[in-house]
């Protein structure tokens, strides 16, 4: 039986940029079988003493942190050394590098990117656009978005729109039952990134039925009449072809590779425009 790690992650923020480092770390092993302590906001030395104790006591333990203080950082690392717990930085010569080619002076200041800054608000802007524009609500201003998503029910639309969101884009996202769907405007824009979200119908018919089970509502419909799905994927193809959209099928894709994708779109397109 594989041994079971102690992983902890230690910050002295959030623990986001940790937690995302971590879930990429972790994806490319197999077997890798973990249980896992999170640490946010830790700033004195008796906060980690407390830890590194903890940890001393627990079978394989591994230590990932990022912790922007440098003496602190030294702490963490010298005392997980004492106890011979492998100690991990992240982003300590990371920033190192950085202030060497920028010949710049890192601030070492926790919680740094949380500054409320124009991009801050920016994010903030995007996201309460986005919340308001969800599943084809508020169309009397779509053509204020950045993005617009357009595709048939359950092909990822609204969890792209809200990451996106988070990346301070204006996303807007429509429902796609037939052609009258689209809102006025949106088919003669050429100053918005319109995108077709489209996925396998079978798998579609699998998310659907999913979807009409957790809500216990069983009867049959032509929600989740499989013949009925392809005609609606195919439509929706046939629309997206028409209107020149860029088109991305998210059966296997995850809501970050769609969203880096469409970007990519949005990028390309505001350098060309």
């Amino acid at each position: 039986m594989k041994n079971t790690h102690q992983v902890y992650l230690i910050s002295d923020s959030t623990g986001e940029t940790l937690d995302r480092i971590f879930m990429a770390l972790k994806a490319q092993f197999n077997n890798f079988n973990y249980d896992l302590s999170q640490f946010s906001f830790t700033r004195t030395e008796n906060q980690i003493s407390s830890i590194l104790n903890n940890a001393k006591e627990k079978e394989s333990p591994i230590i990932l942190y990022t912790v922007v203080n440098s003496k602190l950082a030294k702490f963490l690392a010298d005392e997980s050394r004492k106890r011979n717990i492998p100690c991990f930085g992240v982003l300590g010569d990371l920033i190192l590098n950085f202030s060497k080619i920028l010949n710049e002076k890192a601030t070492h200041q926790p919680s740094a990117q949380h500054v409320l800054d124009e991009d801050y608000y920016k994010r903030i802007e995007a996201i309460q656009f986005t919340m308001n524009h969800d599943d084809g609500n508020n169309i009397e201003n779509i053509l204020e978005s950045d993005i617009i998503l357009v595709g048939v029910s359950r092909t990822s639309k609204t969890p792209t729109s809200i990451y996106l969101a988070n990346k301070g884009l204006k996303t807007s996202n429509v429902p796609l039952v037939n052609e009258m769907s689209i809102p006025k405007g949106v088919a003669e824009t050429k100053s918005i990134c319109v995108v077709g979200l489209t996925t396998e119908a079978e798998r579609l018919y699998d998310i659907r039925r999913n979807r009409l089970n957790s809500l216990k509502k069983n009867e049959a419909s032509d929600y989740t009449n499989l013949e009925k799905i392809r005609n609606e994927v195919d439509q929706s193809k046939k629309l997206f072809k028409k209107n020149k959209w860029p088109v991305i099928d998210v059966t296997r894709k995850s809501v970050e590779e769609t969203a880096a994708s469409i970007i990519k779109i949005f990028e390309i397109q505001n350098k060309n425009a």
